[in-house]
């Protein structure tokens, strides 16, 4: 069965993964999971991430993050556009995830960014998924 939405099935595959306690997840590629698990690293969400390539397969290798009491980093995931429904930001009302603690993560004209960035740069974009 094909994945209607793949950015989501990514999502729940580590939201999943992350309540089970696992130490890595594997998700298929493209370029705007890499671009959101590239957000996910640099905002402190995961410990790293690498391009595994298998029996002509390529797939993202995520490798989750957990504090002291092995408690999950990453709070929650949540999908904001589906292909049934795009929503769209300004730059001015570029929503905030739980007082800046969280992430919203943007495509803009300028690539996959997060809304603190896109803010920043004054541009607008379609909302992706949120992170906390």
């Amino acid at each position: 069965m094909a994945v209607s939405d793949p950015i989501a099935d990514m999502l729940t595959k580590i939201r999943n993964a992350s309540q089970a306690r696992h130490e890595k997840v594997d998700v298929s590629t493209s370029n705007m999971k890499l671009q959101i698990v590239k957000i996910m690293k640099n905002e402190g969400f995961i410990k790293n991430f690498k391009k595994v390539q298998k029996d002509n397969l390529s797939f993202i290798r995520i490798y989750l993050k957990y504090d002291e009491s092995e408690t999950p980093v990453i709070h929650g995931l949540e999908r904001i556009s589906t292909p049934g429904r795009r929503v769209y930001s300004g730059y001015k009302d570029m929503p905030r995830v739980y007082n800046g603690y969280g992430v919203v993560v943007v495509s803009s004209s300028s690539g996959v960014i997060t809304g603190r960035k896109a803010a920043e740069n004054k541009v607008g974009g379609e909302l992706i998924c949120t992170i906390w």
